[in-house]
């Protein structure tokens, strides 16, 4: 099991914005904390270092598990998935009628498929985050 100290923690929050990496959601309407995030999980070799680590929410981050690679299911490609550490969300995903997020790229594509982020409970909880303006957050 790894240990990620408060102050490591505290630092990556504020480096994520206190929001999920993946599907954006603010620590402030998720009911459990944000998790710490392995990028490169450390069943496959990935380490406690700042730079393997991100924040997630608990679904996104429970979807992801180990995984480190999806298939685009335009290209049938095998890519990574989306490195929310050293990729821009924005070139990568863009969210549509407010709510539902949709990948742009092979990668974004990918990463919302592996990780079910339009699965139908995270698809409801965007669409009240957004009716109260909540969602998409700004920046």
């Amino acid at each position: 099991m790894s240990y990620i100290s408060a102050k490591l923690r505290q630092k990556i929050c504020r480096q994520a914005k206190n929001r999920c990496g993946y599907c954006l959601g603010e620590q402030r309407y998720i009911l459990a904390p944000l998790e710490i995030e392995h990028i490169l999980p450390t069943a496959k070799g990935g380490t406690d270092e700042e730079e393997n680590l991100w924040l997630a929410c608990p679904l996104c981050n429970s979807y992801k598990g180990t995984q480190t690679h999806g298939i685009d299911p335009v290209t049938r490609q095998r890519v990574l998935l989306f490195n929310p550490r050293k990729q821009n969300w924005k070139r990568h995903f863009f969210i549509r009628s407010g709510f539902e997020i949709i990948g742009k790229t092979a990668i974004g594509r990918a990463t919302v498929i592996a990780l079910q982020i339009n699965n139908p409970l995270a698809i409801d909880v965007h669409k009240n985050w957004f009716g109260a303006g909540w969602y998409p957050p700004e920046g």
